[in-house]
Parts: structure tokens; C-alpha cells; sequence
């Protein structure tokens, strides 16, 4: 960047220089030309005014005149009478020449041209004599140009002084700029002293630190309730092992003991397979393609499915609605459908209910999931969803729960861009809502 700063500032007074010496160039040609043509005009009035005197023999002794001055007498219908050069050159008629018509119409006329006899970039001024002759005075002024020339090794050099001097600023303003940029700190961008147009940039790093910081804190509390929740059931597979490998167990506890170790292995399993498919669903490694899913048809099965657990604790369960079409993953929605209904039922009180209704509505497509349990405080709302956050621990304990269920329904949302709305109050029950689009 400080390199490219550098190129850019020299590269930019180059530039300037050049144009600087163009213009430069140009006003000294205007200002030689129009010294040449003042002169030029003040010789032909001399001129004029010698010839009134003394008659075109003042036109044969014109040693006075400038050997780089031109003189030509021409008469009106444009033969040349006279003119100074007249043994170098050879001469025509001149009465399609600019500075002649213009002289015959007003009395005086100048143009600026190469000479097609002499081959030189040549001034012409002509003026109209008391005789209707025209007196034409001529210069070269290709000196102009020449004049221009000649300071260009002054310019050269002094171009060069500049351009290494300009370099030397171009280096120190280089690193003056990219300095506050250098001592950036990507931890805390906003804290840092900067220019005005980077806070924008800025403040996306200071964001995606943010989130980069909430993902790694996230991970953390994950890996630790993975091992929380992954230690317990396999200390007391351990321990219960233990006990009947140094044959503390009676026999007739060996079933019981058995009993408990296959409860823990069980609950093991679907710890392990409940996070395995929220790594899936996180990861975006859901192999399925979305097909057309009948959620009523759907929510049914799951009801089936759910009836025995539900009939142990009491607990009746009613699927209402009507058939209800959407484009989904059929395997992950029903793994939505059946933790929100699995949880309707843990968290529900004996004798209870869970009503779940599918069905269409102004907002879009609906599922809803009701219950009769002990319901969720306000101050949970917001946490419920997260991984392995409980409400009731004690409670989640004894009903076996993962504490992953609701983090499968809320990835399961999102992949299929749908809106979870929460309701719920302590001991009157839960509502959750899942709009599709």
C-alpha cells in the first residue's frame, strides 16, 4: 500500500510537470509571436512612411531592414513588384494569399503559415498603400518555437531535482499515512485512532470479532455440557458395573442393576444421536432434498408413535387441522414434530393434555403445539432454544431429557426458513407456534 501511495504522488506530479512545461511552452510562443507581429506591423509603417517620402526607390536601398525580415510589394492584382528575397526564391502570384485579400478589403491583414516558397513557418502582416499597392512584411518565426527549445535541458534538469524531491515527500507523506493503519488493532478496531472513512470498515471487523468471540464462547459451554451430560450416564454405568464385577450386588438385585445400566445406555444413545443431528443441521450436512410433506399426515404418525409414552403418564394427545402441503426435509421435520410433542409430554401433569393443530391461516401455513404442563417463566423465553438449557434441571433429570431437543427444532426451523413464536406462563401451560412460509 505504501508503495502504491508512492508511485501514485510521483506519477501525479509527473503528470503536472509536464502539462506544467506545455503550458509553459505555449505562452512563450503566443508571447514570441505576438512580439513579432508588433514588430513586424512598426517596420511596415516605416516602410510605408519612407516610400510616401522617397517613392519606391526607398525599396532598392533596404539595407537597413533585417536580413530575417521580408519585404514585398505587391501590386493589386497580386504581382509581386518587389521583394527582398527575390534572388533566394522564386516567385508567383500572390493574389490568393489571406494576408493580401484581407489587406485589399480593409486596408490591412496578418496570417500565420508555412511559406510555400522559402518552406518556413513564416508571420505575414500586409498593408494597403496610398497607390493600391500592398506592402507585405514578413519574419520567420520558427525562432519562436526554437526559443521554446531551448529551456527544455534547463526544464530537464530542473525536473529531474523536483521529481527526486517529490519522491523523497512522496515517501515521508507515504508512511505519515499509512502509519495510524500499521498500528491497527484487529482485536479492538474501535479503539484505535484512524481515519474517519475506515470506521465503516472498522466496525464489520469490530462485528464479525463479536461474533466470532459468541461462537467461540458458544463452542466452549457446548464442549462442557457435552462432557457434563456425557459423564453422567457413564459414571453410573461405571459405578453399577463396578458394584456387580466385585459381587456386591445380590442376585436379586442383578436385574435391577442390569435394568438401570441399559436405562443409562439407552439415554447414552440418544444423547449422542440428538447431537449428532444438530452438528448436522449446523453444519448444513443434511443429505435429504426437500419433497412435498403432508404435516398433517406427518404430525399423525408422530402422534402414533408418541401414544404409549404419552398413555403411561395419563396423558391424552389429539392431532386436529387439516392437510397441510409443504416442501421440506420429511426426516428432519419429523424430528421437530416429535420434540415438541415429546416435550409436551414431559413437561406435562398427570391426567393432562397435548393438542397439536396443523392447518392454514391468513399468516401462512401453521403447526401449533399445546399443553396442560407446568409451563415456561418470561424471564426463559429467550433461552429455551439454546443447547442443554433447562429450566427445571431437576425435573429434566428425572424425564430423561437431552436438553437438545428444542436446539433441534429451532436448526430445523431455519433450515426450512420458518418462524418460531413462543407462549407460555407457569403452571398454565405452553403454546409454541411454527409458521412456514
Amino acid at each position: 500500500m505504501r508503495r502504491k501511495i508512492q508511485q501514485s504522488m510521483v506519477l501525479v506530479f509527473s503528470v503536472a510537470l509536464l502539462i506544467s512545461y506545455v503550458i509553459f511552452t505555449l505562452i512563450v510562443y503566443q508571447q514570441t509571436v505576438k512580439a513579432a507581429e508588433s514588430e513586424l506591423k512598426q517596420e511596415a509603417e516605416y516602410i510605408q512612411a519612407a516610400i510616401r517620402i522617397s517613392g519606391d526607390s526607398y525599396l532598392r536601398q533596404m539595407d537597413a531592414v533585417r536580413e530575417s525580415t521580408r519585404v514585398t510589394l505587391i501590386d493589386p492584382e497580386g504581382c509581386v513588384l518587389y521583394d527582398s528575397h527575390e534572388d533566394e526564391i522564386e516567385l508567383g502570384n500572390h493574389s490568393t494569399r489571406p494576408e493580401f485579400k484581407q489587406a485589399l478589403a480593409t486596408g490591412e491583414g496578418r496570417d500565420t503559415r508555412s511559406s510555400d516558397t522559402i518552406h518556413q513557418e513564416m508571420l505575414y502582416y500586409a498593408v494597403l498603400m496610398d497607390d493600391g499597392d500592398v506592402l507585405r512584411v514578413s519574419k520567420n518565426i520558427g525562432t519562436a518555437m526554437y526559443q521554446a527549445y531551448t529551456i527544455l535541458p534547463a526544464v530537464v534538469v530542473l525536473a529531474v531535482i523536483m521529481l527526486f524531491f517529490s519522491w523523497l515527500l512522496a515517501r515521508w507523506q507515504a508512511r505519515r499515512l499509512v502509519q495510524p493503519i500499521d498500528r491497527l488493532s484487529l482485536e479492538e478496531p474501535l479503539g484505535s485512532d484512524v481515519y474517519e472513512e475506515l470506521v465503516p470498515f472498522l466496525e464489520r471487523i469490530n462485528t464479525q470479532n463479536k461474533a466470532k468471540q459468541a461462537v467461540a464462547d458458544m463452542r466452549k459451554e457446548f464442549s462442557a455440557n457435552v462432557s457434563h451430560e456425557l459423564k453422567t450416564p457413564l459414571t453410573s454405568i461405571s459405578g453399577y458395573a463396578e458394584l456387580m464385577q466385585n459381587d456386591l450386588v445380590k442376585p436379586e438385585d442383578m436385574k435391577m442393576f442390569a435394568g438401570r445400566i441399559y436405562n443409562e445406555a439407552s439415554r447414552l444413545i440418544v444423547l449422542i444421536e440428538d447431537i449428532i443431528k444438530l452438528s448436522r443441521l449446523d453444519e448444513g450436512k443434511v443429505e435429504q432434498e426437500k419433497e412435498a410433506v403432508d404435516l398433517y399426515e406427518l404430525t399423525r404418525e408422530v402422534a402414533d408413535r408418541l401414544h404409549s409414552r404419552a398413555a403411561k403418564n395419563g396423558i391424552r394427545i389429539e392431532v386436529t387441522g387439516e392437510q397441510v402441503v409443504i416442501r421440506g426435509i420429511r426426516q428432519v421435520l419429523d424430528e421437530m414434530i416429535y420434540n415438541l410433542c415429546d416435550n409436551a409430554i414431559k413437561y406435562n401433569r398427570q391426567g393432562g393434555q397435548v393438542t397439536v393443530w396443523v392447518g392454514n391461516t391468513l399468516q401462512g401455513k401453521k403447526l401449533i403445539v399445546s399443553d396442560t404442563g407446568i409451563g415456561i417463566p418470561a424471564d426463559h423465553h429467550e433461552r429455551i432454544f439454546e443447547r442443554f438449557y433447562r429450566v427445571d434441571k431437576s425435573h429434566s433429570k428425572e424425564s430423561g431429557g437431552t436438553g437438545l431437543g428444542l436446539s433441534i427444532v429451532k436448526h430445523g426451523a431455519l433450515l426450512h426458513k420458518a418462524e418460531i413464536h413462543l407462549e407460555s406462563e407457569p403452571q398454565k401451560g405452553t403454546k409454541i407456534e411454527i409458521g412456514f412460509p
